[in-house]
């Protein structure tokens, strides 16, 4: 189960997933598609994982094909995620790839 909360602010140029739960094979499908709806003229893309359990290589996906939109049209970052998450990431080598506060 994904619970996906997004905030714009108000020129619409920076865009904030909030995830709670699990960002897997079954859920990224989800975030991806919204995504795709929302990320037209983002400059600043944020995804807050303070209240996300669980991060899967589907989820791991996502996170790699938006970070390659905003290479392009401006910065990606991944906040308050959990340790669990972090490990996930220095594991994959995407602690390389993603900017991670």
């Amino acid at each position: 189960m994904l619970n996906i909360d997004i905030e714009k602010n108000g020129n619409g140029n920076e865009l904030t997933f909030l995830l709670t739960g699990r960002l897997d094979t079954t859920t990224a499908p989800e975030l991806e598609e919204q995504l795709k709806k929302e990320i037209d003229g983002v400059e600043e893309l944020v995804f807050d994982f303070a209240d996300l359990e669980y991060i899967s290589s589907a989820g791991l996906r996502v996170l790699l094909s938006a970070q390659k939109i905003m290479n392009k049209q401006g910065s990606m970052k991944v906040i308050n995620s959990s340790e669990e998450i972090n490990e996930i990431f220095e594991v994959t080598g995407f602690s390389d790839i993603l900017t991670i506060e």
